[in-house]
């Protein structure tokens, strides 16, 4: 007898029943240790091998499961390293491994920010272009990027689908330039219940906060406020012989 009946009176398809049931299991974390073969969920939802080859056959699209020989299904709990020391792009750091990176913008407005304005060196009351961003690595979120640039030259940003390309990518269409410079402060937080909620992490899980200065030569052109999971995401720093870096006090105030 199965053990979780599907809604046979449902007019969606069994499989696509069976795919977001399968989906809530993934994501409260059931199947970390082992995902159930093919023979185990037809049993357990009563359903026929075939349905439950079409609801696996569409979570391995979206990166969540995978094939593996000799160990069928299995989760897909990919990680992504990142170098630091060179201005890089989640965008195209991501989409470099394989794995098809997409946004759902949450907010797109211009807006005033004195905070924001003021690591731009402009004004409390300036314009700025805010663009908030659900970043989602194989079709799970890995990340929540909040950024302001400033309206007179990022306006045109406005009218731009995000859905699939880099913010860089799109200020350098429709501004003619990009960063070539800047810096960036990585610290480890526990994420606010809504971007715990956004990002699918249990409570105290960790994540990291990152702060992104942006500049174009000595002018700064963006500021970006990114919170990313913990558990998916690693930094790699390189280092040398003969050269040193340098450690300084900042205040918690």
């Amino acid at each position: 007898m199965a053990v979780n009946e599907l809604d046979r009176s449902n007019p969606l398809p069994l499989w696509a029943q069976l795919e977001q049931e399968l989906r809530q299991r993934l994501d409260a974390g059931e199947f970390d240790e082992r995902f159930p073969t093919d023979a185990e969920l037809t049993e357990q939802y009563g359903v026929s091998r075939h349905t439950v080859r079409d609801a696996i056959r569409r979570l391995n699209s979206t990166g969540l499961l995978r094939r593996e020989r000799g160990r069928g299904t299995v989760v897909n709990r990919a990680e992504f390293e990142q170098s630091l020391g060179t201005l890089y792009s989640l965008f195209q750091s991501i989409e470099s491994t394989g794995v098809r990176q997409t946004s759902e913008v949450l907010d797109r407005a211009i807006v005033q920010h004195p905070a924001a304005a003021a690591q731009l060196d402009l004004p409390a009351d300036a314009e700025l272009f805010f663009l908030e961003r659900i970043r989602c690595a194989g079709d799970a979120p890995l990340a929540i990027d909040r950024a302001w640039l400033d309206a007179r030259v990022a306006g045109g940003l406005m009218e731009v689908d995000f859905s699939h390309t880099a913010l860089y990518d799109e200020l350098e269409r429709v501004a003619g330039y990009r960063p070539n410079k800047g810096w960036e402060r990585i610290t480890p937080v526990v994420a606010s219940a809504m971007d715990r909620t956004r990002l699918g992490l249990r409570k105290g899980e960790a994540a990291f906060f990152l702060e992104r200065l942006g500049q174009r030569d000595d002018r700064a052109i963006e500021w970006r406020e990114t919170t990313i999971r913990g558990d998916r995401y690693r930094f790699v720093a390189n280092w040398s012989s003969g050269t040193s870096g340098t450690l300084r006090l900042t205040s918690s105030e």
